[in-house]
């Protein structure tokens, strides 16, 4: 069996977008994909808000934690993919780049958060598709 594919989601607090992207991936993907959130500046709690809008899709990513980006994690990861950090990732050769331009959900509320939790998951799917894996969980109803 070949490697685990491993994926490092990025923003600038990791609080919101990234934090989402991995409940999605984790879910979804569950052991077939190794899953890593960072943020440049990394806030102190997760985004209420996305806790929130996550929940109510079956989701419970209450006990993330922000984490701070480090060099390792990037190396350590066949793909990254940045939402709006800027030129605050560090960039390897041989690591595949994504740039997800998703609006940030900070400050915002649920509602305005939900958006932005569909759309990160009709792209994880769309990833989950060109790493070949098949989605191990189907979204709840």
């Amino acid at each position: 069996m070949s490697q685990i594919p491993s994926v490092l989601f990025v923003c600038v607090h990791n609080a919101g977008r990234s934090q989402m992207a991995a409940g999605w991936l984790t879910h979804l993907a569950g052991d077939a994909v190794e899953v890593r959130s960072a943020g440049s500046l990394p806030g102190d709690q997760v985004n209420p808000a996305a806790v929130a809008a996550m929940a109510e899709v079956g989701i419970d990513i209450s006990t993330a934690t922000p984490k701070v980006l480090t060099t390792e994690a990037v190396q350590a990861s066949d793909v990254v993919i940045t939402m709006g950090c800027g030129d605050a990732c560090p960039v390897f050769p041989g690591k595949r780049y994504l740039d997800w331009e998703l609006e940030d959900p900070a400050g915002q509320g649920v509602e305005a958060v939900r958006p932005i939790r569909d759309d990160i998951e009709g792209r994880i799917r769309g990833l989950l598709a060109e790493l070949g894996v098949t989605p191990a969980a189907t979204a709840p109803a």
